[in-house]
């Protein structure tokens, strides 16, 4: 009897929750100083604690589990011709309340924080395209350099030395030299696992993801090297509370180029330069010629290596998943959906501006 009110309660409790999130959605203060910088990196390290020395990834196995009893439940209910469906129903609700809960307490809240250009005290303003080229040019031409320092070469393309694990522990020095500036940005008990999933993540398009429920990064394996520095800083920027897609981008992007391995600069700088250019060609497509000429013959041969790894896994589910996960985005907080990624040009452009570096 207990657990049956138990279930009801559980059940009750999974709309008082949507409404909760409605109102963190008008308190980005509130949620900023209370949950993101006061109980999510307790939370957050606290996990990576626990899980981080597991050598596989504990939470693409939880996925995995969920999904068999979402089947399992499914089947059931089919197979019986939906008898008792109001009891399963409400225990289905039950345990999805109990996800929810989860979900954003350990955390999805930081979805409705106060956007990364007031913590970093940066200016949120339309920007020029002017600034945009000229911006465009300066990490072009530190592309550049690191390609011809690696390389001694313009037309060679980077080939990367180190494995997925040499990345992973690489991966924390460049948030340590960045946390003395940034404070925000400190980063420990590290918990970075490629995905045993990779090779699905590959066909619904994804380089990676971080498991709220585990705390773990995980990384999609089969993703090219010279983006996979930067995709893993990516992963680890949300481990640090930065929700939004456009956000962990630039936090990425700044631990990759703090970092002291030329690799993972280059990965970063590379990564700005592909989201730069595809800006200018949105708005001026002569400036776009001018730019992208610019770029050396070696890593346009790399930029094209990265686009025909993810043509190899072109499928008709893609679109439908990228759809699913637009409207995921959407739902949490990220108007612009999958477009939220290519925001990263405005963090980029306020991050320089403000430092004197356009």
């Amino acid at each position: 009897m207990k657990l049956k009110k138990l279930k009801v309660l559980l059940a009750i409790f999974l709309p008082v929750q949507i409404l909760l999130l409605q109102l963190a959605e008008r308190n980005p203060h509130f949620i900023e100083k209370y949950y993101s910088n006061g109980l999510y990196p307790f939370i957050s390290s606290s996990l990576r604690f626990l899980f981080g020395w597991i050598p596989f990834s504990l939470g693409d196995l939880l996925l995995a589990l969920l999904l068999f009893l979402l089947l399992r439940f499914l089947f059931g209910l089919i197979k019986n011709k939906f008898k008792n469906f109001i009891p399963k129903i409400v225990q289905f609700t039950a345990v999805l309340s109990l996800l929810y809960f989860c979900f954003y307490f350990f955390w999805g809240l930081n979805y409705y924080r106060e956007p990364l250009t007031t913590n970093l005290q940066l200016k949120s303003t339309k920007y020029t395209t002017a600034q945009l080229v000229s911006l465009s040019k300066k990490i072009i031409k530190k592309t550049n350099e690191l390609q011809m320092l690696i390389t001694n070469s313009d037309t060679l393309q980077v080939t990367v030395p180190y494995n997925q694990q040499v990345i992973y522990e690489k991966a924390p020095q460049g948030f340590k030299n960045i946390s003395k500036k940034y404070s925000q940005f400190n980063y420990g008990n590290s918990a970075v696992k490629s995905s045993l999933m990779s090779l699905l993540q590959s066909y619904n398009g994804t380089a990676g993801y971080m498991n709220p429920l585990t705390g773990e990064a995980q990384v999609n394996d089969k993703i090219p090297l010279t983006g996979y520095a930067s995709t893993t800083c990516h992963e680890m920027a949300h481990q640090l509370g930065w929700a939004a897609e456009n956000e962990a981008n630039f936090v990425g992007f700044l631990a990759s180029i703090a970092n002291d391995d030329l690799y993972f600069q280059y990965s970063g700088y590379s990564m700005a330069t592909r989201y730069l250019i595809l800006e200018i060609y949105k708005r001026d497509k002569e400036q776009f010629k001018e730019v992208y000429a610019s770029i050396h013959t070696g890593i346009i041969k790399d930029f094209k290596a990265r686009t025909n790894f993810w043509k190899s896994y072109k499928n008709p589910f893609e679109p439908l998943i990228k759809k699913g996960y637009n409207a995921y985005l959407k739902v949490n907080n990220q108007d612009k959906g999958i477009e939220s990624y290519h925001y990263v040009v405005d963090l980029l452009i306020g991050y320089f501006e403000e430092n004197q570096l356009l």
